[in-house]
């Protein structure tokens, strides 16, 4: 509705450079080779980082892309057959082939899913949509499974992934069991409330529950309600197991949605013995975390995954410089508490500074903002008693040894940072870096925290030829079409490069200038057009040397190559090119560089000075027109001009400040104080004692150039415009004065005829610019709106569009009220319209053609505070979810007189449509521009450093809120429903 609210990034688009140096050829540059990592990314299409994460995330498992590529074309048939009817091609897992193949082996930053979401049955919005991704994930894997069908690769997905838990209930009286098995493809493990992955586990597959009191179980052995204990059970493990953390919760107090950002830890490898039932296999290691940074209403995704193959360049992050004080995340009071106590030098804090430390922290107490939510700070330490631990007799605490401290990254016994092994990358769209195993412990808490855990079994080891091999298990039909795409990518590449490094010469050769009051002139009155050469800049200056003599084939003796600019006096030479083995780029030769070539010496017998010192200046000499009735005055000069004395003319014109299209001009000494000038131009400027006017020379034929006239402040204006235009021989009443602005401009015409100049702030040495054309009307623009049946106004309104021509005009004093002018509206231009009151009538104030604000309060004069608005009637359109309409417009009086905030505006949204304020994106519509401007989500007004900072006002920059603007409203609340409906039509498939 407003664009793409969930772009993360832009597109990785190539346009032609221009940038200094190069020549825009219109040529589509390639995509960039791979980074440093020698991984490729994924772009993102606005919104589709959950799938890029999750395809990343299956690329990177090793079993499940071989599985994938052993399916051959006999079983899936050809991309190039699933337009003809009688074929029958499965296009998914061939789209999936083939973007892991490019992912694989195209050198490329990164790749496009366009093909792969097409084959979803995505519509150009879907890209734009953002989605969970652990229910893509289910998604994804049921289309495969369903695509797959009766091919060799019908079980791989099941294989892989699904496993078995048994859940029983034991009858306490009799012993009996009652078991049901159910399949899964994930475990949904548990976040509020719990500290940890294992933690999570036990309570699901250990933790018994009873079944006693109000809530028996009735057991069929027994046929009556017994006492029982129902359990659950691992009974089957696969290969991989996926773990989906509930990040996501909903507040029934608040009625809506919140994210878990507690710490939440989960370990490298883990074993499940204690939750399974016999088996063989227990031990699993982390591959994969997937990472959702944001709320719950939207955000990014990203993955950090192992690359268990080695088919990435691993290099150590850069490293920064480390800062003591860690980076806080100040919604979590047990972050804060523990980097607290861990800075501290004995590792423990007092209980009674701890309170006083913690608002040295973050700048606000615990009871302003944590004891609403989580009570004492005494009754949170004793609930966090895993992490904290007092000491001292009770009277200090501190953290429990085996927890690493928060500005403290300590590398896993298991596998250490730059070791052997397979490492670590953040694959981020279309970014790839490196980054260390203790970058993992980041994603416990906070707003940017793991959200999908993927673990494989110890037991899968990896063949030795699997290692640093790409092409490993590929189809060689896809390594053929990477290879073609990569000569392709080269040859784009070169031809990009030689294209950007192309430059355009202008040759200006010696034979056609000549040496004219120190500047090169072109001979002759037409300039011939000098050649041009296009030259690759990599080259040497001897090339393009060599170059030129080639295309100069009459040229004898030495050549010259020097740097040379255009002025306004004309063409000046700077440097010579003299090194012959230093290439275009490093003698700073760009595109549209003018080069003369000559001997280096002389043109046309002419030495040539050369250098930025010896620029020639383009002045324009002024010879007066001496009248024979002018007469005489004393003294002279005029606004503007500056007398050179006789000592300036030893000095250079550099040092007299002279730039081009300065003027001079010459008088004779005794002619300067005793005759007037006549100046041929368009304007002729007179001095004063008390200002400056200027007069248009069409209307005064002869000017003396200084006439002096006393004004006194006290001087109303008329009699000064009058004094004015008597001292220039002007009349008439079509006049009106202007001052000038501090940037010499003409400004605000002087309205008020009969104040005085002090009134008006007229100081001494004021230009004032007589103007002619009388002034503006004073009067304000009203705009008269009925709200009763019809649509009745002195300038009609059609959909916020005004009329050209008025209806009426109304005279009436500016001290009256608002109320008097709606009465006298109402009895004199709409004396024919049936009103019930002069309540059901509007008055807008009009800037320029638009509608500005609406006068308010019945008996406020016009003068104040009828201009001055408490509240912002505002047209309000709310998208149609799923498509690219509105419903009708409806208004809404906001009141900001009190908060004018985004957060304000968004609650009263809210409450008008029974809505979240979280669910809601709003965005202003500028009618100049045609574009929606989005308004930042309200919790990200706050500053959580600076508490007291003033929160952002819609009524100041950038949105400038006021009566009659549009907003628009998005409302997020969507589903996977449709993606789903949309992936099995693909299929065929009933619903």
């Amino acid at each position: 509705m407003f664009g793409n609210l969930f772009e993360e990034e832009e597109e990785e688009g190539f346009s032609s450079l221009s940038s200094k140096g190069r020549v825009v050829k219109g040529v589509d540059e390639p995509p960039p080779p791979r980074g440093k990592s020698n991984l490729c990314g994924i772009k993102n299409q606005g919104g589709t980082c959950y799938l890029n994460s999750l395809l990343q995330t299956l690329l990177f498992t090793p079993e499940f892309r071989e599985a994938l590529f052993s399916l051959g074309q006999e079983e899936l048939g050809r991309l190039e057959d699933k337009d003809k009817p009688e074929a029958k091609v499965r296009v998914i897992p061939l789209e999936l082939q083939r973007l892991f193949a490019r992912l694989l082996l195209v050198d490329q930053q990164s790749a496009s899913t366009a093909d792969l979401t097409d084959s979803f049955g995505w519509n150009s919005s879907e890209g734009t949509n953002q989605h969970d991704v652990q229910e893509l994930n289910r998604i994804l894997f049921s289309a495969l499974e369903h695509s797959l069908v009766d091919t060799s690769g019908s079980a791989f997905i099941h294989r892989l992934y699904h496993g078995t838990i048994v859940n029983s209930i034991v009858c306490k009286e009799c012993g009996n069991v009652s078991q049901r098995q159910e399949d899964f493809l994930d475990l949904t493990v548990c976040v509020c409330g719990v500290l940890s992955l294992e933690e999570a586990l036990w309570n699901m597959f250990v933790e018994e529950e009873l079944f006693e009191g109000n809530n028996l179980y009735r057991c069929a052995q027994c046929d009556r309600l017994v006492t029982a204990a129902k359990s659950a059970k691992l009974r089957k493990l696969p290969p991989f197991m996926t773990m989906s953390l509930l990040r996501f919760s909903f507040d029934f107090a608040k009625f809506e949605r919140y994210k878990e950002t507690g710490r939440y830890t989960f370990p490298l490898s883990i074993n499940l013995r204690p939750f399974c039932e016999p088996d063989s296999d227990y031990s699993y290691e982390l591959f994969s975390v997937i990472i959702h940074k944001g709320g719950c209403y939207g955000g990014h995704y990203h993955a950090y995954i192992r690359d268990i193959d080695e088919l990435g360049q691993w290099e150590p992050p850069e490293n920064v410089q480390e800062v003591h004080e860690p980076k806080l995340q100040e919604d979590d009071p047990l972050s804060i508490l523990m980097a607290i106590i861990s800075q501290e030098s004995s590792k423990s804090v007092l209980l009674d500074q701890l309170g006083q430390k913690l608002m040295d922290k973050i700048g606000s107490s615990w009871s302003k903002k944590f004891r609403k939510q989580y009570g004492p700070i005494g009754k949170f330490l004793q609930s966090h008693s895993d992490v904290f631990m007092l000491v001292s007799n009770g009277t200090r605490v501190a953290l429990k040894a085996n927890l690493p401290s928060p500005d403290q990254h300590n590398e896993p016994p298991t596998a250490p940072d730059g070791g052997q092994g397979s490492h670590w990358f953040d694959l981020n769209d279309s970014t790839v870096t490196s980054i260390r195993e203790s970058d993992i412990e980041k994603q416990f808490q906070g707003k940017e925290s793991a959200y999908m855990l993927f673990y494989r079994k110890t037991q899968l080891h990896r063949p030795a030829e699997a290692r640093n091999n790409p092409q490993y298990k590929v189809p060689t039909h896809l390594v053929q079409r990477a290879q073609e795409e990569n000569v392709k990518l080269q040859e784009m590449r070169e031809k990009c490069e030689a294209t950007n490094n192309t430059v355009e010469l202008c040759l200006h050769l010696a034979s056609s200038y000549r040496l004219e009051n120190g500047a090169l002139q072109p001979v002759g009155k037409e300039p011939s057009e000098n050649p041009a050469l296009s030259f690759d800049r990599r080259k040497t200056v001897g090339d393009l040397r060599l170059a030129i003599y080639q295309m100069q084939e009459l040229w004898e003796g030495d050549m010259a190559l020097t740097v040379a600019k255009s002025l306004p006096a004309g063409l000046h030479l700077y440097n010579t090119l003299t090194d012959d083995n230093i290439s275009l780029n490093s003698a700073g030769i760009y595109n549209n560089t003018d080069l003369f070539v000559w001997n280096g010496r002389d043109v046309c017998g002419a030495t040539v000075l050369t250098g930025a010192e010896w620029e020639p200046v383009l002045l324009t000499v002024v010879r007066p027109f001496l009248g024979e009735d002018a007469e005489p005055a004393a003294g002279g000069g005029a606004s503007g001009w500056r007398v050179f004395p006789p000592d300036d003319m030893q000095r250079t014109l550099k040092e007299l400040s002279l730039r081009d299209g300065d003027a001079l001009l010459v008088l004779e000494p005794q002619s300067f104080d005793s005759r007037s000038v006549r100046c041929d131009g368009h304007e002729a400027v007179l001095c004063t004692r008390s200002f400056f006017v200027n007069v248009p020379l069409t209307c005064v034929q002869h000017v003396h150039p200084e006439r002096r006239r006393r004004h006194v402040k006290t001087m109303f204006f008329s009699q000064c415009l009058k004094a004015m235009l008597e001292a220039v021989g002007l009349d008439g009443s079509c006049w009106h004065l202007r001052k000038l602005d501090w940037c010499e401009e003409v400004g605000e015409p002087l309205m008020d005829e009969d104040a005085s100049l002090a009134e008006l702030r007229i100081s001494n040495g004021e230009t004032l610019v007589v103007t002619e054309g009388h002034l503006p009307p004073k009067v304000p623009r009203l705009l008269f709106e009925s709200f009763f049946q019809y649509k009745l106004c002195l300038y009609l309104i059609t959909f916020g569009y005004l009329a050209d021509d008025p209806v009426g005009q109304v005279e009436i004093s500016d001290e009256a009220t608002l109320e008097d002018l709606k009465t006298q509206v109402h009895s004199n231009v709409w004396s024919d319209v049936c009103l019930p009151t002069i309540g059901f009538m509007r008055v807008w104030q009009l800037e320029g053609s638009r509608l500005a604000r609406i006068l308010r309060g019945q008996q406020a004069t016009l003068r104040s505070e009828a201009f001055t608005p408490t509240e912002v009637l505002l047209n309000i359109k709310m998208g149609v979810p799923g498509e690219k309409s509105y419903y009708p417009a409806e208004e809404i009086v906001w009141d900001a007189s009190h908060d004018s905030s985004p957060r304000s505006l968004r609650s009263c949204l809210a409450a008008h449509y029974g809505l979240s304020p979280d669910s809601l994106l709003l965005a202003k519509h500028q009618p100049d521009k045609y574009t929606w401007e989005e308004i930042s989500n309200w919790t990200q007004q706050v500053s959580k450093k600076k508490k007291k900072k003033k929160a952002e006002s819609l009524l100041g920059a950038p949105f400038h809120l006021k009566d009659g603007d549009m907003i628009g409203i998005k409302v997020l609340i969507m589903s996977l429903f449709d993606l789903y409906i949309a992936v099995l039509s693909q299929l065929e498939l009933p619903l």
